[in-house]
């Protein structure tokens, strides 16, 4: 398992892989260097014993000693120097890997409840494998360096020392492998419940304000309570059963460095070996199993980083949005429907939203999306958008189908206006600026003034360079919302999706971005998804959504008469 997970490291290393190799050899030669002091002990005993030592014999003796610590030390140093370099630069690409990835990933990804796992995977895990990866990489070194010269220095001593020593390290072979399967075993199951635990700690603060208003706390911290105490069990359980395993491990070499004494003093008693052999042999074994101890008590930290990597390509692994297109969207419609949706057909899982839909929307005309809740309305826009891919049928932007044009195209043709805005933590003008980087101070606050949010902005000290909280939690519901409306502006796409943004403003609010949203469409084509029926009375065309299939079509006026769904909606004015 151990060379296994090296393996898979060097494999995600791509161009640090030299440095991870070179940093295995420097690690081979700081062993060496650490074990010629057990060597030079050797010698001293067996000298001054025979009574050999002479004061050349001293100063050499010295002189390699100084000269292998000091050899240690510029290993030590050039070894940390590249642990440190390749195992951050390895992680840092590897992130910059995933955020590429997980761009190109279906919306369907993040709305399935995998936020927590993403969460761990870029945080937790990532960083567990960073911290200790390299430092296992040089345990390693110093054990296959060790295994070398034990076995050789104990066969050349005496076959049958050469013997104990193969047969322990078989032995020992096998238990590290009882126990890494162990330990990955436990170490896949602690891996989910950090992503459990972290989830349950999103869940709470994410509704920590409801839980309050209705004093339900308590009950929402038990379940928070409950998640910590069974990731505590969790952990008690793993160390319970690495300890049980590695005390096996600690067992038998234990029972091999006595078996190897005592096998020693026998070859001493016999004649075999002298006194000053003896003197020198015990001190060798009994510091030689030390690496090995310590690569067995690393086992549960492979154990943990290779669960890790594997939860890393499992996110890796999830299919991303072909983006093979090579067409250019037209730059007119040349009389083809701006948008056009033909027999689309998309679901979640088993569940069907749409069925076999059709419709088109000419250019620069404003098109409602109405119908009761989860009929499928969000969905078309999210389908336009290209955050999922169809399941049957295709969606055409001007004759052209959207998935023969390259994503960033596609993006660039288009503005969302989420019912749910998100601002950055940054100045107002960067979150501005977002829709058209390039744009100059004068362009944002053009753009501020038409999206109405100008006169607001002006009244912060710092004007359009105020940073913001995260999400805009400093600015109202409805400054987020103009502030969002203006970027679209200054990014002056053809087509815009909006989610309506009036649904949940106050009356002043809403005055303010319906204007915003008149200088938003001005001369653009407009999908907009309703939830007030009395802010779509003048589209030029409203599709009434149900059960995944458009069952009215036409305006406001046309419908009312046909008495049917749109009619009863209107009279209800019910949410929609």
């Amino acid at each position: 398992m151990i060379f296994r997970f090296l393996k898979r490291i060097l494999q995600v290393s791509g161009k640090h892989g030299t440095n991870i190799r070179q940093s295995f050899v420097f690690s081979i030669l700081e062993s060496i260097c650490q074990k010629v002091p057990i060597g030079l002990a050797a010698i001293t005993i067996i000298k001054l014993m025979n009574q050999e030592l002479s004061p050349s014999d001293s100063f050499l003796i010295f002189a390699v000693l100084v000269i292998s610590v000091v050899l240690q030390m510029i290993f030590h140093y050039i070894n940390d120097q590249l642990q440190s370099d390749a195992g951050y630069r390895v992680f840092a690409d590897l992130r910059v890997s995933l955020a590429d990835h997980l761009r190109k990933l279906p919306m369907g990804y993040y709305t399935a409840g995998n936020i927590g796992k993403l969460s761990s995977v870029l945080s937790s895990d990532m960083m567990f494998i960073e911290e200790n990866v390299m430092r296992t990489i040089s345990q390693v070194a110093n054990y296959l360096f060790n295994t070398m010269i034990l076995v050789v220095f104990s066969f050349v001593l005496d076959y049958r020392l050469g013997l104990v020593v193969a047969i322990t390290l078989i032995i020992y072979y096998f238990l590290i492998e009882q126990l890494a399967k162990a330990s990955l075993d436990e170490g896949q199951i602690k891996q989910q419940q950090n992503e459990k635990l972290t989830n349950e700690v999103l869940f709470f603060l994410d509704g920590i304000a409801v839980m309050k208003s209705f004093n339900r706390l308590g009950r929402s911290s038990k379940s928070l309570r409950s998640t910590f105490e069974k990731s505590k069990q969790i952990t008690l359980d793993m160390e319970r059963i690495f300890t049980r395993n590695l005390g096996k491990v600690y067992i038998l070499l234990a029972t091999s460095t006595s078996i190897l004494l005592g096998m020693s003093f026998y070859l001493y008693d016999s004649g075999i070996f002298s006194v000053e052999y003896l003197l020198a042999l015990t001190l060798f074994y009994l510091g030689l199993f030390i690496p090995l101890k310590a690569l067995s008590g690393d086992v549960a930290l492979f154990a943990i980083m290779d669960a890790c990597l594997d939860r890393i390509n499992e996110v890796f692994n999830v299919e991303v949005l072909e983006d093979k297109g090579e067409k250019v969207v037209p730059q007119d419609s040349n009389n083809l429907a701006e948008i056009e949706f033909e027999n689309v057909s998309f679901g979640y899982d088993t569940n069907l939203v749409l069925n076999n839909i059709s419709f088109k929307l000419a250019p620069k005309t404003i098109t409602a999306l109405v119908g009761p809740s989860g009929s499928g309305k969000s969905t078309i826009a999210n389908l336009l958008a290209r955050f999922w891919d169809v399941q049957q049928g295709k969606i055409k932007i001007r004759g052209t189908d959207i998935k023969d044009i390259p994503l960033a195209d596609l993006m660039d043709s288009m503005s969302v206006v989420f019912q749910q805005t998100y601002l950055f933590q940054d100045t107002i003008l960067n979150n501005i600026k977002l829709g058209h980087p390039k744009a100059t101070r004068e362009q944002v606050i053009e753009a501020a003034k038409k999206a109405r949010c100008y006169d607001f902005i002006e009244e912060f000290p710092d004007g359009l360079d105020t940073v913001i909280g995260e999400g805009g939690e400093s600015l109202s519901g409805g400054q987020r919302q103009r502030i969002s409306i203006a970027r679209c502006i200054l990014k002056d796409a053809p087509i815009i999706i909006l989610d309506e943004a009036t649904a949940s403003v106050d009356a002043d609010n809403e005055y303010y971005i319906q204007q915003a949203i008149s200088e938003l469409v001005k001369n653009k084509t407009l999908l907009i998804i309703a939830h007030r029926l009395n802010t779509i009375k003048s589209a030029d065309k409203i599709l009434v959504i149900h059960h995944g299939n458009v069952v009215e079509e036409g305006t406001h006026d046309e419908l009312v008469k046909l008495n049917n769904l749109y009619s009863k909606l209107f009279r209800l004015n019910s949410p929609i």
